[in-house]
């Protein structure tokens, strides 16, 4: 494997996928939410980065081929797992179906590409599809954005009975610890989040189609 610059952003990208989840498990929330939305973020920006060094710098590599797309796949898939994981009642019950129609839709085209084996490399990438990727993370990103709101909003209210809570978010009572624009900030995350998931997830059942209709002929007998 050749190391350059490329291929080290997609090798770290790949080892940053697995730590969003680690995060959850030795950080407390919100730090937790904070630390998986900035590896996240992180790892969203250098996976421009590495295929616009790689083309630019004439440095595209096998290995480098191989990696992105298995780097991209892991970080959504186990994104999507934490978010399902870790979000509240009121939330998962929209996050199921989408992350779904995503998780089938990578398995289904990874098991498809490794029966075709190098037939697949024929098979060439999108534009929906690209679309498609940058779409699941910016939808992944809000959606750990919410996480940070929500958390920050429970802390803000501990030790509140509900009728201050509610005189607070009415106005009656002065918001001194910024409840009002916490809870806009989960609210409108949240569903923007959501509403471009299922737009992801749209934009996945569409591709991962057309990957399996581009596949047929080499499929028959």
């Amino acid at each position: 494997m050749r190391w350059t610059i490329p291929n080290i952003l997609s090798v770290l990208r790949l080892i940053a996928a697995p730590m969003v989840a680690v995060m959850f498990l030795y950080f407390t929330r919100p730090w937790a939410d904070w630390f998986a939305l900035c590896l996240f973020l992180v790892a969203s920006v250098t996976d421009w980065f590495d295929g616009y060094l790689a083309r630019a710098w004439g440095q595209e590599t096998k290995m480098g081929a191989m990696i992105d797309p298995i780097a991209d796949k892991a970080m959504v898939v186990i994104a999507l797992m934490v978010l399902v994981g870790y979000s509240g009642a009121h939330w998962t019950p929209w996050l199921v179906l989408p992350a779904t129609v995503i998780l089938f839709r990578e398995v289904f085209v990874s098991g498809l590409r490794e029966f075709l084996g190098d037939v697949a490399g024929t098979l060439k990438v999108t534009k929906l599809a690209k679309w498609k990727t940058a779409t699941q993370m910016v939808a992944i990103a809000f959606l750990f954005g919410q996480g940070v709101f929500e958390h920050y909003l429970g802390m803000s209210v501990i030790g509140m009975d509900q009728e201050i809570v509610d005189a607070v978010m009415t106005g009656e009572t002065e918001d001194l610890l910024g409840l009002r624009w916490k809870f806009e900030g989960m609210v409108w995350t949240g569903r923007t989040g959501l509403v471009l998931l299922w737009i992801a997830a749209a934009l996945t059942a569409v591709t991962g189609f057309d990957y399996f209709k581009k596949s047929l002929p080499h499929l028959k007998d």
